[in-house]
């Protein structure tokens, strides 16, 4: 049973394509521990990866934190988390990964240092998910939602060519999946105002910070065909964006001309310390 105030069509968004996500999707960058555990003011005890998919942003703190605890609703994308959990060589013991909801978390009254939701606080209800943040976190602890940009920083045509392939899977979307199957998100420019509007936290900003990471053509078509409009698109109708993925496909390669990059990938922040 789905708590009550968690959407099935935004977990739903997420099934079946884990691999192909875990794959291209950029991991969280180190700058995320630095920033956060400063804030904190000492090495957390405990970090709990909200929405955290296949980990990409959990293992991050493995040698960071003593436990950390990965908490997702999508049994395919924690299905992923747990196969890589498996194969882990060194610090294995301190991570932990559960199904679970945003607004109904696995953590004992003010026991949580760090929360995180990368890539994923826009899928869950603000409210509800923020009193039970506030809830978890002991007094002083730091939660942050982050995300990265799309697309990621490389040629004019390539990103206005990314802006409209995604413009017309939303689009196409919209026209052929019934209403109550459609996910719904909140937008990101609102997160900072809805940690200051909830009064649950004695500070609130927002920090901005780049990574770079390494991508060849290969990547940045995966990185457009893993965002989840067109995922969800596909699995409805695998050819209505058939032309449209291989112009955007050819540009891209024509571009790199197989080569591997450095490509920039800016970050935006919104933190709130209980």
């Amino acid at each position: 049973m789905i708590p009550s105030g968690n959407s099935k069509a935004n977990i739903d968004r997420f099934l079946g394509y884990q691999d192909e996500y875990d794959r291209y999707r950029p991991e969280a960058p180190p700058l995320v521990i630095e920033l956060l555990s400063n804030y904190l003011g000492r090495r957390p005890s405990l970090v709990a990866d909200i929405g955290c998919g296949t980990g990409l942003s959990t293992f991050l703190w493995k040698d960071a934190a003593e436990a950390v605890t990965g908490v997702e609703p999508n049994l395919d994308m924690l299905s992923k988390a747990q196969e890589k959990l498996r194969l882990l060589d060194a610090g294995a013991e301190v991570v932990s990964f559960v199904q679970g909801y945003s607004n109904q978390l696995p953590f004992e009254t003010e026991s949580v240092d760090i929360i995180t939701c990368s890539q994923s606080f826009h899928w869950m209800d603000p409210g509800s998910t923020l009193q039970e943040i506030a809830r978890c976190l002991r007094p002083g602890g730091v939660f942050a939602a982050y995300d990265c940009d799309w697309p990621l920083v490389l040629w004019p045509a390539i990103e206005a060519r990314y802006n409209r392939l995604i413009a017309t899977s939303d689009a196409l979307l919209a026209e052929l999946q019934p209403g109550a199957d459609q996910a719904r998100k909140w937008d990101k420019e609102g997160h900072l105002g809805r940690i200051k509007a909830s009064g649950l936290f004695s500070f609130a900003r927002e920090v901005v910070f780049h990574n770079t990471e390494s991508c060849d053509a290969q990547r940045y078509i995966g990185l457009a065909l893993s965002q989840g409009g067109i995922q969800s698109l596909l699995k409805l109708s695998p050819a209505s964006l058939e032309q449209d993925i291989a112009e955007f496909s050819a540009e891209v390669k024509n571009y790199f001309r197989g080569r591997t990059l450095q490509v920039l990938i800016s970050y935006r922040m919104r933190i709130g310390v209980k």
